[in-house]
Protein backbone atom coordinates (compact mmCIF):
# COMPACT_ATOMS: atom_id res chain seq x y z
CA UNK A 1 0.00 0.00 0.00
CA UNK A 2 2.78 2.27 0.46
CA UNK A 3 4.29 1.66 -2.58
CA UNK A 4 1.40 2.64 -4.47
CA UNK A 5 1.09 6.03 -2.13
CA UNK A 6 5.04 6.64 -2.95
CA UNK A 7 4.50 5.81 -7.08
CA UNK A 8 1.17 8.08 -6.91
CA UNK A 9 3.23 10.89 -5.50
CA UNK A 10 6.48 11.12 -7.73
CA UNK A 11 3.53 10.55 -10.61
CA UNK A 12 1.71 13.34 -9.50
CA UNK A 13 4.78 15.59 -9.17
CA UNK A 14 6.30 14.51 -12.76
CA UNK A 15 2.75 15.31 -13.86
CA UNK A 16 2.51 18.42 -12.49
CA UNK A 17 5.95 19.47 -13.62
CA UNK A 18 5.55 18.36 -16.94
CA UNK A 19 2.39 20.65 -17.27
CA UNK A 20 4.10 23.57 -15.76
CA UNK A 21 6.77 23.20 -18.74
CA UNK A 22 4.26 23.28 -21.24
CA UNK A 23 3.14 27.05 -19.74
CA UNK A 24 0.34 28.45 -17.90
CA UNK A 25 -2.93 28.11 -20.06
CA UNK A 26 -6.42 27.74 -19.16
CA UNK A 27 -8.02 24.10 -20.05
CA UNK A 28 -10.06 26.07 -23.18
CA UNK A 29 -6.91 28.09 -24.24
CA UNK A 30 -5.16 25.12 -25.34
CA UNK A 31 -4.30 24.47 -28.72
CA UNK A 32 -5.25 20.84 -30.32
CA UNK A 33 -1.52 19.98 -30.06
CA UNK A 34 -1.32 20.97 -26.05
CA UNK A 35 -4.56 18.87 -25.83
CA UNK A 36 -3.40 15.85 -27.09
CA UNK A 37 -0.42 16.21 -25.29
CA UNK A 38 -1.73 16.87 -22.05
CA UNK A 39 -4.64 13.52 -22.44
CA UNK A 40 -1.47 11.36 -23.31
CA UNK A 41 0.32 12.45 -19.84
CA UNK A 42 -2.61 11.91 -18.14
CA UNK A 43 -2.69 8.06 -19.82
CA UNK A 44 0.99 7.63 -19.32
CA UNK A 45 0.87 8.56 -15.43
CA UNK A 46 -1.68 6.45 -14.76
CA UNK A 47 -0.74 3.04 -15.91
CA UNK A 48 2.21 2.43 -13.58
CA UNK A 49 -0.07 4.03 -11.20
CA UNK A 50 -2.45 1.67 -10.72
CA UNK A 51 -0.15 -1.56 -11.78
CA UNK A 52 2.61 -2.17 -8.93
CA UNK A 53 4.29 -4.71 -11.62
CA UNK A 54 5.13 -2.12 -14.18
CA UNK A 55 8.44 0.16 -13.80
CA UNK A 56 7.63 3.83 -12.49
CA UNK A 57 10.22 5.20 -15.43
CA UNK A 58 7.43 2.95 -17.76
CA UNK A 59 5.56 6.64 -17.34
CA UNK A 60 7.90 9.04 -16.25
CA UNK A 61 10.08 8.94 -19.77
CA UNK A 62 7.87 9.06 -22.47
CA UNK A 63 5.80 11.57 -20.55
CA UNK A 64 9.77 13.28 -20.75
CA UNK A 65 9.45 12.79 -24.13
CA UNK A 66 6.48 14.49 -25.29
CA UNK A 67 7.55 17.26 -22.90
CA UNK A 68 10.56 17.53 -25.22
CA UNK A 69 8.59 17.49 -28.20
CA UNK A 70 5.53 19.99 -27.01
CA UNK A 71 8.34 22.27 -25.88
CA UNK A 72 10.45 22.27 -28.78
CA UNK A 73 6.86 22.42 -31.15
CA UNK A 74 6.32 25.90 -29.61
CA UNK A 75 9.50 27.04 -29.80
CA UNK A 76 9.68 25.97 -33.67
CA UNK A 77 5.48 27.66 -34.03
CA UNK A 78 7.33 30.62 -32.38
CA UNK A 79 10.10 31.16 -35.31
CA UNK A 80 8.21 30.25 -38.14
CA UNK A 81 4.49 31.41 -39.57
CA UNK A 82 4.13 28.13 -41.42
CA UNK A 83 4.94 25.61 -38.86
CA UNK A 84 2.31 27.77 -36.45
CA UNK A 85 -0.21 27.29 -38.88
CA UNK A 86 0.35 23.67 -39.47
CA UNK A 87 0.22 23.14 -36.11
CA UNK A 88 -2.61 25.90 -34.48
CA UNK A 89 -4.39 26.30 -37.82
CA UNK A 90 -5.44 30.24 -38.59
CA UNK A 91 -8.01 32.30 -37.38
CA UNK A 92 -11.41 31.91 -39.63
CA UNK A 93 -13.58 35.10 -40.61
CA UNK A 94 -17.54 34.23 -40.07
CA UNK A 95 -18.89 37.23 -40.35
CA UNK A 96 -17.68 40.08 -42.96
CA UNK A 97 -19.74 43.10 -42.93
CA UNK A 98 -23.25 41.88 -41.09
CA UNK A 99 -23.04 38.90 -43.81
CA UNK A 100 -22.30 35.49 -43.04
CA UNK A 101 -19.73 33.88 -44.90
CA UNK A 102 -21.63 30.33 -45.47
CA UNK A 103 -19.04 28.57 -47.50
CA UNK A 104 -16.25 28.86 -44.03
CA UNK A 105 -19.63 27.87 -41.49
CA UNK A 106 -19.52 25.10 -44.08
CA UNK A 107 -16.05 24.56 -44.07
CA UNK A 108 -15.52 24.72 -39.97
CA UNK A 109 -18.85 22.04 -39.69
CA UNK A 110 -20.35 25.22 -37.84
CA UNK A 111 -24.00 25.54 -38.07
CA UNK A 112 -26.57 28.97 -37.57
CA UNK A 113 -27.59 27.99 -33.89
CA UNK A 114 -23.91 27.58 -32.76
CA UNK A 115 -23.05 31.12 -34.76
CA UNK A 116 -26.10 32.71 -32.89
CA UNK A 117 -25.44 30.94 -29.58
CA UNK A 118 -21.83 32.68 -29.77
CA UNK A 119 -23.05 35.85 -30.95
CA UNK A 120 -25.35 36.17 -28.05
CA UNK A 121 -22.23 35.34 -25.52
CA UNK A 122 -20.17 37.98 -26.67
CA UNK A 123 -23.64 40.10 -26.22
CA UNK A 124 -24.32 40.85 -29.73
CA UNK A 125 -28.68 40.10 -30.50
CA UNK A 126 -27.69 41.60 -34.31
CA UNK A 127 -25.55 40.05 -37.23
CA UNK A 128 -25.96 43.44 -38.55
CA UNK A 129 -24.14 44.91 -35.82
CA UNK A 130 -21.12 43.15 -36.69
CA UNK A 131 -17.86 44.01 -38.71
CA UNK A 132 -15.99 41.11 -37.90
CA UNK A 133 -16.49 37.82 -36.42
CA UNK A 134 -13.29 35.80 -36.64
CA UNK A 135 -13.21 32.44 -34.88
CA UNK A 136 -9.79 31.75 -33.07
CA UNK A 137 -7.71 29.25 -33.44
CA UNK A 138 -8.79 28.42 -29.78
CA UNK A 139 -11.96 28.17 -30.39
CA UNK A 140 -13.32 31.76 -29.25
CA UNK A 141 -15.71 34.04 -31.37
CA UNK A 142 -13.89 37.60 -31.69
CA UNK A 143 -16.46 40.07 -32.43
CA UNK A 144 -15.67 43.71 -34.17
CA UNK A 145 -18.96 45.57 -33.95
CA UNK A 146 -19.27 48.26 -37.06
CA UNK A 147 -19.44 51.84 -36.04
CA UNK A 148 -23.42 51.88 -35.34
CA UNK A 149 -23.09 48.32 -33.59
CA UNK A 150 -20.77 49.67 -30.65
CA UNK A 151 -23.94 52.13 -29.39
CA UNK A 152 -26.35 49.15 -29.74
CA UNK A 153 -23.98 46.50 -27.67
Amino acid sequence: MFNIFIRTVILYIGVIIAIRLMGKRQIGDLQPSEMVVTIMISELAAIPMGNIGTPIIVGLFPILILIVLEVSLSYGAMKSKKLRQLVSGKPSIIICDGEINKEEMRRLRMNYEDLKEELRLEGCTDIKTVKYAILETNGQLSLIPNEQGQNNR
